[in-house]
C-alpha cells in the first residue's frame, strides 16, 4: 500500500492515493513530499528507483530484512534502518518491527513490511495540523523517531514486571518453568541491547553530525530521541545484571534444596544402617548361636533396634544435620 503525503504553504496539506503525480511533486520546489510505503508490491517497490533514484545497495537493503540498524549518508539523502518495538505473545517479550528511512531535503519516503503504530500516529498528527509537515521533512522525521522510540517504554514496565514475579519465584519455589522464563528474559534483555545500542549512536549522529539535508534547528529534537534512548539503554544493561542475579539466586536455591534432600537421604541411610546389621547377626547360620532359648529375645531385639534410632535421630537433630 502506497500514501503519500504533500505540502506547500500555497496548497495546504493533501493526502494523495495516486503515485502518477509524484514526479511533478518532486520537481515543484514548493512541495514538501512524504511517501508511505507499507507491506508494498514489487510494482510500489519501483518507484524507489524509477521515481526517485535511490542507490541499488541502499534499495536492496531496504527491501530484504536487516537485522542491525544503520545510517548511510549519499549526500543528498540518508537512508537509515531503524527497528520499533511491540509487545509479544508472552508477557516481558517484544517484538521488533524494522522500519526504513529515505529523507531528503523536500522528501521523506518510510518504508516498512508491519503496521507502524508511530508512523501511524504521525500520519493523524498530520491530517489534524499541517504544523508537522510544515516543518519540514526532517522535522517529520523526528516526529516518527520520537514516537518509535516511546513505544519501548511499555515494554520496559514489562520488563519490570516479569523481573519482579521471577524473583518471587525463586525465592519461593523455583522450577524448570522458571529457568525457563530466566533464559527467555536473558534473551529478550540481549537482543533490546542489540537493538538500542546502535540506534543511540544513529540518533547521536543525527543531532551531532552536518548533514546537508538536516537542520540545524531540527537536530536538537533528535537529541532528545537520543536521550531517550540513552535511558533505554541503560535500563537494558541493568536487566542484564539483574538476570544474571536471578539465574544466580535460581541455581543457589536449587543447590540448597538438593543439599537438603541429600543430607535427610544420608540421615535416613545412618539411621537404618544398625537396623540391618542386627537382623544379619541373627539371621546367620551358626551352630552355637547365643540367647536362642531367651524368651523376650525378639522383643528385647526390637526395642534396641528402636533405641538405637530415637538416639541417632535425636544426635543428628542436636547437631542440626536435620
Amino acid at each position: 500500500m502506497i500514501e503519500i503525503f504533500a505540502f506547500s504553504k500555497q496548497n495546504g496539506l493533501r493526502r494523495i492515493t495516486d503515485s502518477e503525480s509524484l514526479p511533478s511533486l518532486l520537481k515543484d520546489e514548493t512541495e514538501s513530499v512524504w511517501v508511505d510505503l507499507e507491506a508494498p508490491t514489487e510494482e510500489e517497490n519501483q518507484i524507489l528507483s524509477s521515481i526517485f533514484n535511490f542507490h541499488p545497495l541502499a534499495i536492496e537493503d531496504c527491501i530484504a530484512e536487516s537485522h542491525l540498524p544503520k545510517l548511510d549518508d549519499f549526500g543528498d539523502y540518508l537512508f537509515l534502518v531503524l527497528h520499533g518495538a511491540r509487545r509479544g505473545d508472552v508477557s516481558g517479550t517484544f517484538k521488533t518491527v524494522e522500519l526504513n528511512f529515505f529523507l531528503g531535503k523536500r522528501h521523506l519516503v518510510t518504508y516498512h513490511q508491519q503496521l507502524s503504530r508511530s508512523i501511524n500516529r504521525t500520519k493523524e498528527r498530520c491530517l489534524k495540523n499541517s504544523l508537522t509537515m510544515s516543518r519540514g521533512t526532517d522535522f517529520l522525521l523526528y516526529e516518527i523517531l520520537d514516537g518509535t522510540v516511546d513505544n519501548y517504554f511499555p515494554i520496559l514496565d514489562d520488563f519490570d514486571e516479569v523481573l519482579d514475579e521471577l524473583e518471587k519465584e525463586v525465592t519461593a519455589s523455583p522450577s524448570k518453568e522458571t529457568l525457563d522464563r530466566i533464559f527467555s528474559l536473558k534473551r529478550d534483555g540481549m537482543s533490546l541491547r542489540r537493538v538500542t545500542s546502535p540506534q543511540r549512536e544513529i540518533l547521536n549522529r543525527l543531532s551531532r553530525d552536518p548533514f546537508a539535508v538536516v537542520n540545524k534547528r531540527t537536530a536538537i529534537y533528535f537529541r532528545d530521541v537520543y536521550d531517550h534512548l540513552v535511558r533505554i539503554n541503560d535500563l537494558a544493561e541493568s536487566y542484564k545484571d539483574l538476570t544474571t542475579g536471578l539465574l544466580e539466586a535460581y541455581i543457589s536455591m536449587v543447590s540448597n534444596r538438593l543439599n537438603e534432600v541429600i543430607k535427610v537421604l544420608t540421615a535416613l541411610t545412618v539411621v537404618f544402617m544398625p537396623l540391618m546389621v542386627i537382623p544379619s547377626i541373627y539371621g546367620m547360620n551358626f551352630k552355637y548361636m547365643p540367647e536362642l532359648e531367651w524368651r523376650y529375645g525378639y522383643p528385647a531385639t526390637i526395642g534396641v533396634m528402636v533405641g538405637i534410632v530415637v538416639v541417632m535421630l535425636w544426635f543428628f537433630r542436636r547437631k542440626k544435620w536435620i
